[in-house]
C-alpha cells in the first residue's frame, strides 16, 4: 500500500429523492465537494450515511457512484454487518468496486466477547486484500473495545491498519492507545468533529466525519500539521457551536442533510423513514447559527 491515510476523510451522506430513491446526481456533487475542499479521502455507507436503511442493491449503487466519481481520491466503504459472512460479502464487493479500504464495526452480539470480535476481524482480513478501518462506536454496536484489545487487533491482524475512534471521551483513549501501538495504527476522530482539536493534539491522524463544511475540518487539520495551533483553535472554537448543533442526537442526520441542501450539494434533505426529518424551527435555528459563526 502507498502512504498511510491522514487528514480529513469526509463521511458522505446518502442523498435521496423525495420518494426515498437514491439520488446519484447528488452523490456526484458531494464527492466533488470532498475533492474541492482538499479532503484526503472520503467514506461512504457509514452510520450517518444511513447504511442500515439501504438494501444490498442500494449499497452497491451508492458505493459504485462514489468510487466512479472520486477521481482517484481514496474511498473507504462501510461494510459493517451483523454476521461475519455478510461483512465479508460487503467487503469483497467494495474491493471489487475499487475501494481503498473498508470500515467495519464489530457486529451486534447478545454477549460480546473479545475473542469473537477478534475472530470477526481476522476472518475478514483473510478474505480481502485491502486495509480495514476498525470502527470503535459502542453507542451503535454495543461492543466496547479497550485500548489493550485495540492493540491486540493492531499487532495480530496486519490488515486492521486504522481506527475510527468514536468512544468518548476520545482524547484520553487516543493517548492510551498510542502508548500501546505508537504510530502503527493511525487513529481518526469522528463524532461530528466536536473533539477534533483535542484529538489532533493527542496525536490523531485526522478526522473521518461528515460535518457539512469539510473545508473547515481540512483547515483545522492543516493548521495543526503546520504547528499553528492558535489559528486551528480560533477556527475550531468559532465553528464548534455549529458542529454541536449538527451533531444533535436523534436529529443530526436531518440537520446535516439540510445543511448540505442549503449549500447546493444535494437536491433533497429527506431522511429515509423512520428517521426524523428536520422541522421549520430547526431550519431557522440552523440559519441563525450559520450566520453567527461566519459561514453564511
Amino acid at each position: 500500500m502507498a502512504d498511510k491515510f491522514s487528514g480529513v476523510h469526509w463521511m458522505l451522506a446518502t442523498p435521496f429523492h423525495e420518494d426515498e430513491s437514491i439520488d446519484t446526481a447528488s452523490v456526484a456533487k458531494i464527492v466533488d465537494k470532498a475533492l474541492s475542499s482538499g479532503c484526503e479521502g472520503m467514506v461512504c455507507l457509514g452510520v450517518t450515511g444511513e447504511a442500515a436503511r439501504l438494501t444490498d442493491r442500494e449499497r452497491y449503487q451508492v458505493a459504485e457512484a462514489v468510487i466512479q466519481n472520486a477521481n482517484g481520491l481514496p474511498v473507504t466503504v462501510g461494510a459493517t454487518a451483523n454476521s461475519t459472512a455478510a461483512a465479508i460479502q460487503n467487503s469483497k464487493e467494495a474491493e471489487e468496486l475499487g475501494a481503498a479500504a473498508v470500515m467495519v464495526s464489530p457486529p451486534a452480539m447478545g454477549k460480546p466477547n473479545p475473542d469473537a470480535v477478534f475472530n470477526h476481524y481476522a476472518r475478514l482480513a483473510d478474505a480481502i486484500d485491502i486495509p480495514i478501518v476498525v470502527q470503535d462506536y459502542p453507542s451503535t454496536s454495543g461492543v466496547h473495545m479497550s485500548p489493550d484489545f485495540i492493540a491486540r487487533l493492531s499487532s495480530g491482524i496486519p490488515a486492521a491498519q486504522y481506527l475510527k475512534l468514536e468512544d468518548p471521551p476520545t482524547p484520553p483513549k487516543i493517548s492510551a492507545i498510542r502508548k500501546l501501538v505508537g504510530d502503527d495504527m493511525p487513529i481518526f476522530g469522528g463524532l461530528g468533529g466536536v473533539f477534533l482539536l483535542e484529538e489532533l493534539a493527542r496525536g490523531s491522524a485526522g478526522a473521518m466525519t461528515g460535518f457539512a463544511y469539510p473545508e473547515v475540518l481540512v483547515d483545522i487539520c492543516r493548521h495543526m500539521a503546520e504547528g499553528d495551533r492558535a489559528r486551528a483553535e480560533e477556527l475550531f472554537n468559532r465553528c464548534l457551536p455549529l458542529m454541536l448543533f449538527e451533531f444533535q442526537e436523534g436529529i443530526g442526520v436531518s440537520v446535516r442533510k439540510y445543511a448540505l441542501q442549503s449549500r447546493g450539494l444535494i437536491e433533497c434533505p429527506v431522511v429515509r423513514h423512520p428517521g426524523p426529518n428536520i422541522t421549520d424551527e430547526t431550519k431557522a435555528e440552523f440559519h441563525r447559527l450559520v450566520e453567527a459563526v461566519g459561514l453564511g
